[in-house]
């Protein structure tokens, strides 16, 4: 490492911004600013006046009021600037499964145990793709090419498939049943090329950006966070290699739906054997590939160890152009010539669709047991769940999936058939998925008026407390009523973890009562259970109705709101919020996610605070706020042990622990942030009551109260007052800065540090603490 250049004494302040992004003019507080490093998307910034603050450190105004010099790090660019990533939306499924690969229990060795579990999320994103690429094929081959263009009433209604049409006045070439479907393939083809080019474009962009380069420390404590390892986020070859993988099973199954619509004709008496011998080969290719592709996606997870710049062998790199030709075979095929072949009923994608389906919830299932195991090593009482987040979170991306696939189809098959009896529709699978939704809403409704009601009764609670907390002042009801309202609003965020194991849970059982009702549909009942049976299903009916009714509704609203978002700045802003959250982890279970922005963030500040401590010798905080106080603190784990030892944190609106610690404690739960305490010169967290997001780090033992400061008064002042004349604001999640305590806590970090040196510190308990107690101030989750 190279040696540090003149010590002059500066500190830095580094400010890394929260979910939604602001501007560098808004965070150095501002209008001329300076980009000193960095592009148009991502990028650090500094007053005009501080610019040569190192060379010149008199000069500077805040060297002249013994405050560090502000420098702000914007990165809502890489979630929420350009409006084509409204298009994001489409891709929620993949983004939900991946973040259940990183929902994994904190463990104690069982290393074994681990891989399942990761090997078992990414088959479950597998199938998504799967699901997405057969939903397409359901639209495109079935709805449109079998059975709108293959019947008279439905081809004369869409002027746009009359070439298609085997209407005795358009006898075209594509007018044949196989020359229907080979065309319309071309849809699903599509769809899985612009996947695998987006997630191709999108690694190059934003997750290329090469660590700062280091070894990786010598403990062998495997329970540590891992977000200290070199490769954490750098994941180039695994991304890669699910990428060829996923793209290869789009293909194939488009492949096997058109090889599956022609077996049915070709065996049946009249067909040709030499079709049929050739269809039966081609199936043999497909299930061997297909063999390969999970064999793929099962032999390797994530290389985080050390950074892992090599790609896989020829076999892995090829095996989209593998899929893509037997695709073109299988194209031929199914365009052969077959006399007497007429379009008729439905093609065969029940039994697909069911066979999804069920394989989803044995995987959902095996994931839950995996993760019972995984969490009885090392039980977190704080853990969301009690360690089932990562099964419950996979099975709302299942859900998700079956959701868009079944509302795609419904929307589609309710616009083709106008009358609604020329076609016979989507599979019956994706009607009971439909009829099974009302239900849904219902259980989530009730479960929302439960905690409505819990959050009322507390604000009853916290009316005295809020009048405690500002003794000699004037009462004011409306005044107390209003504060007490957000602080019990803001506690809903804890009871996030019920409303996913009910909604998931209640999502499973229904999927397996939709599976059994598309099982029995065709089945008649004996003479004895004909009037249960007429109760049953015309209840089915009716909730069939209602439900695709809302799916299409929920569809329509979907692609209205990504609309809306592609023009309207606000709406991308708020699409930019969800993506702040959900795409933090690298891609590690899907590769057509999202990309992760942290992948570009987590390097930039890495490499910013390293190559300023060397060249300085400087004092430096590290100030995040909301998501920015997760980036903040993956930084800092990314930097070498002797400069994290010369950085103070301070985190404030911080998720660290409230969301992030309970959702993923592999990664932040205690004994992760215990650690994180440990390898940091001094660390200060600020939160108040009124904060959604924000809490506190709530570390065992005496770190608790030398990391957390008690609450921050919110609002600053009950009422009108000398220095708040007017009424102050109740902040709540935003403007930690406006607080006196900030600027003090900031002054106290620069205390501790000296140049070159940390500061003392008290001594700091045992690397493996018991789990947490929950916060008094909070409810529990």
């Amino acid at each position: 490492m190279e040696r540090a250049t003149e010590h002059t004494g500066t500190a830095l302040e580094l400010l890394v911004h929260g979910v939604g992004g602001t501007t560098p003019q808004e965070m150095l507080d501002d209008p001329r600013t300076v980009r000193i490093t960095g592009d148009d998307t991502a990028a650090v910034f500094r007053r005009a006046d501080d610019v040569d603050a190192e060379t010149h450190p008199d000069d500077s105004p805040e060297a002249r009021r013994g405050d560090p010099v502000p420098e702000a790090y914007v990165w809502c660019n890489l979630t929420s600037g350009n409006s084509a990533r409204a298009l994001w939306l489409l891709l929620l499924p993949f983004m939900v499964v991946n973040l259940a690969h990183w929902m994994r229990p904190a463990t104690h060795g069982r290393r074994r145990t681990v891989r399942c579990y990761g090997l078992l999320v990414r088959l479950t994103g597998l199938t998504l793709t799967v699901l997405l690429v057969a939903a397409a094929c359901e639209v495109a081959l079935d709805l449109a090419a079998w059975q709108c263009a293959g019947t008279h009433g439905c081809a004369q209604r869409h002027t746009w498939l009359g070439f298609m049409s085997p209407d005795a006045s358009h006898h075209g070439w594509w007018s044949r049943p196989g020359r229907r479907l080979v065309l319309a393939a071309l849809v699903p083809t599509a769809l899985t090329c612009l996947l695998w080019y987006l997630s191709r474009r999108t690694w190059s962009a934003y997750e290329s950006a090469r660590p700062l380069t280091h070894d990786p420390e010598t403990d062998e404590d495997t329970d540590r966070a891992g977000l200290d390892r070199p490769g954490f986020w750098y994941g180039r070859r695994l991304v890669a290699r699910l990428r060829a993988a996923h793209t290869a099973a789009g293909l194939l199954t488009v492949a096997a739906a058109l090889t599956a619509s022609t077996a049915r004709f070709d065996r049946a008496p009249g067909g040709s054997a030499a079709l049929d011998t050739l269809g039966r080969l081609l199936v043999v290719a497909l299930l061997a590939t297909a063999v390969v592709v999970v064999w793929v996606v099962c032999r390797r997870g994530r290389s985080e160890n050390r950074l892992d710049q090599r790609l896989d062998e020829h076999l892995v790199r090829r095996l989209p152009l593998g899929a893509l030709a037997l695709l073109a075979l299988a194209a031929v095929h199914a365009g052969w010539e077959r006399p007497g072949w007429q379009s008729a009923g439905r093609l065969p994608g029940d039994a697909a669709f069911g066979t999804l389906a069920l394989g989803q919830g044995a995987l959902v299932v095996a994931l839950a047991v995996v993760a019972r195991v995984l969490h009885a090593t090392r039980p977190d009482r704080r853990a969301a769940m009690r360690g089932l987040a990562g099964p419950a979170v996979a099975m709302l991306s299942c859900a998700l999936g079956g959701v868009m696939s079944g509302g795609v189809a419904q929307r589609v098959s309710d616009w083709l058939d106008g009358t609604g009896t020329s076609i016979p529709g989507p599979p019956v699978l994706l009607t009971w998925q439909a009829s099974v939704i009302p239900a849904l809403i219902v259980v989530v409704l009730v479960l929302c008026a439960h905690l409505g009601r819990r959050a009322w009764r507390l604000r009853r609670a916290e009316l005295a407390t809020v009048e405690l907390d500002h003794p000699g002042e004037p009462t004011d009801a409306a005044r107390t009523r209003r504060i007490a309202t957000v602080r019990a609003m803001a506690t809903l965020t804890d009871r996030a973890p019920l409303l996913v194991a009910v909604t998931s849970g209640t999502t499973l059982f229904l999927g397996a009562v939709a599976l059994v009702g598309a099982f029995t549909t065709d089945r008649t009942p004996d003479d004895a259970a004909r009037p249960a049976y007429a109760v049953v299903h015309g209840a089915a009916e009716t909730s069939q109705a209602l439900g695709s009714w809302l799916i299409g509704f929920g569809f329509v609203l979907f692609v209205t709101w990504g609309r809306r978002a592609y023009k309207d700045p606000a709406a991308r802003r708020t699409i930019g919020i969800l993506w702040d959250v959900g795409t933090f982890w690298p891609r590690a279970a899907h590769p057509f996610a999202p990309p992760c922005y942290a992948e570009r963030a987590v390097p930039d500040l890495t490499w910013r605070m390293a190559t300023w401590t060397r060249a300085t010798g400087g004092r430096l905080v590290l100030s995040g706020h909301s998501q920015g106080s997760v980036l903040a603190a993956a930084a800092a784990w990314q930097l070498t042990p002797s400069v994290r030892s010369r950085i103070a944190l301070l985190t404030y609106g911080s998720p660290l622990e409230r969301l992030y610690g309970r959702w993923f404690p592999a990664h932040f739960g205690p004994d992760a942030l215990s650690a994180l305490h440990q390898d940091v010169a001094c660390w200060r967290n600020l939160y108040r009551l009124t904060d959604p997001i924000g809490g506190p780090v709530a570390l065992p033992g005496d770190c608790g109260p030398e990391v957390d400061r008690p609450p921050l008064k919110d609002p600053l002042a009950y009422g009108r007052t000398a220095a708040h004349p007017l009424p102050a604001p109740i902040l709540g999640h935003s403007d930690y800065q406006a607080d006196p305590a900030f600027a003090e806590e900031r002054a106290a970090l620069l205390a501790r540090l000296t140049p070159d040196l940390p500061g003392p510190r008290p001594a700091t308990p045992a690397r493996r603490p018991a789990p947490t107690q929950a916060d008094p101030g909070r409810s529990s989750a």
